[in-house]
C-alpha cells in the first residue's frame, strides 16, 4: 500500500554541476490515499524510477515522461504538457514529513503552503534555508550568483537587458502560485511559503514571509514575519510589525487572532488573541510592562506583557501623560473597509 505525504511533477533549473537550484511544481497533490498512490507507484516503476521508502527526487528523461503521460495517473496531463520542455521534469516522492533533503523537496513544502494545501507549522520544515541555495532572481529566472557575470554579458552582447530583481534564497510567491481571491500590491514583498487566505489584501508596503500568513480576509499594510499567522478580518496598519522567529521571537509562535488590529507603526512581540488592538506606535514586547486598569480606568496591577500573549479583547495603549503602557478591555471590534475587499 502505497499512501503518500506529498506527490508532484515539475520543471526545475539545472545548476552548472547539474543539480537541481529550484522547481515548480503546477499541480501537487498532499495526503494521498493507498489506492491513489499504488497508481502513482505503478505509474512511475512503469517509466523506470524506482520509489522506495524514502522521500526522493528524480529527473524524468523523455521516456519516463512518455510513460507518465500514458497512465491513468492522476497528473498524467501534466506529464503531457510538459514533453519537449526546455526545464528539466522531475518527480518529487514524500512518505513522510520529514525535514527537507534537497532543493526539489524544499521548494515542493513551501509550495504547498502557498497553495493553501499545508498551513503554516503544519508541516516539518526544519533546515529548509540549508537546503536552499541563494540564487540571483532576474527577468530571464534564477541564476547561480557565480554564473551572473557570464550571464549578464551574454544578455548584453545579444541586446538583451537581463534584469536582476532580487539576490535571495526565496523567490516571490507569485512566480511559482498565485492563490485564488487575492490582491497583492507588491508582488516581491510576498515570498514563497506564504499563506495567503482568500479575501486578503497586501498593500505596496505589506510583507509576508515563508511559513506564515493570513487564513481569511485581512488588511496588511505592515509586516508578517516567519512562523506568524493572522487570523480572518485583521487589519496590519502601515508599518507595523510582528516579532517572528527569525526576527527576535525565538522559539515562540506568535499569532495575531480574529478582528484584531495593529495600528500604523505598532507592534507586537507576543501573541494576540481575537478582538484585540495595539494603538499606533505602541510596541508590545514580552518584557514590556504593562498596567491593567479595569473599566474605571483604575489599576488592578502590573504584569509583563508574556502574561497577556494569546488573550482576547485587549486595548493597548500608551498614556499621554506618563508613557506608561496600559491595558484595558476592547469594546469595541476592528471592521475592515468592504469597499477595499470587494473584488478579491
Amino acid at each position: 500500500m502505497s499512501s503518500m505525504y506529498a506527490f508532484a511533477l515539475g520543471l526545475a533549473t539545472v545548476g552548472q554541476n547539474g543539480e537541481v537550484i529550484e522547481a515548480w511544481y503546477p499541480e501537487p497533490s498532499v495526503d494521498i490515499d493507498a489506492k491513489s498512490g499504488d497508481v502513482i507507484v505503478s505509474a512511475l516503476a512503469a517509466a523506470g524510477v524506482d520509489c522506495g521508502n524514502a522521500n526522493t527526487s528524480c529527473k524524468l528523461d523523455a521516456a519516463a515522461l512518455t510513460s507518465l503521460a500514458a497512465s491513468n495517473c492522476s497528473l498524467a496531463a501534466t506529464a503531457r504538457a510538459m514533453q519537449g520542455s526546455k526545464r528539466q521534469p522531475i518527480a518529487v516522492i514524500l512518505h513522510n514529513d520529514s525535514k527537507p533533503g534537497s532543493v526539489a523537496e524544499a521548494y515542493l513544502k513551501l509550495q504547498l503552503i502557498s497553495h493553501r494545501l499545508k498551513r503554516p507549522h503544519e508541516q516539518n520544515l526544519d533546515g529548509i534555508f540549508a537546503c536552499l541555495p541563494n540564487l540571483a532572481w532576474t527577468s530571464e529566472g534564477p541564476v547561480e550568483i557565480d554564473a551572473l557575470p557570464a550571464r549578464q554579458l551574454e544578455a548584453r552582447a545579444e541586446g538583451r537587458w537581463l534584469k536582476v530583481n532580487s539576490v535571495d534564497k526565496f523567490p516571490p510567491m507569485t512566480d511559482y502560485v498565485v492563490p485564488d481571491g487575492v490582491r497583492i500590491a507588491h508582488t516581491a514583498r510576498v515570498r514563497l511559503g506564504a499563506y495567503i487566505g482568500a479575501g486578503t489584501t497586501i498593500m505596496h508596503e505589506g510583507f509576508v514571509n515563508f511559513n506564515a500568513g493570513t487564513l481569511g480576509t485581512s488588511m496588511v499594510e505592515g509586516r508578517i514575519s516567519a512562523g506568524v499567522v493572522v487570523g480572518e478580518g485583521s487589519d496590519l496598519g502601515g508599518g507595523s510589525s510582528t516579532m517572528g522567529t527569525l526576527s527576535g521571537g525565538g522559539n515562540v509562535v506568535i499569532a495575531v487572532g480574529e478582528n484584531c488590529l495593529l495600528g500604523a507603526n505598532a507592534g507586537v512581540g507576543i501573541g494576540l488573541g481575537d478582538r484585540c488592538i495595539v494603538e499606533a506606535g505602541l510596541y508590545v514586547t514580552a518584557g514590556t510592562k504593562v498596567a491593567l486598569l479595569d473599566d474605571a480606568g483604575q489599576l488592578v496591577r502590573e504584569v509583563k506583557a508574556r502574561e497577556l500573549s494569546g488573550q482576547s479583547d485587549l486595548l493597548f495603549r500608551r498614556n499621554s501623560s506618563t508613557g506608561a503602557v496600559e491595558c484595558k478591555t476592547n469594546r469595541s471590534k476592528v471592521a475592515l473597509n468592504e469597499a477595499l475587499h470587494a473584488n478579491n
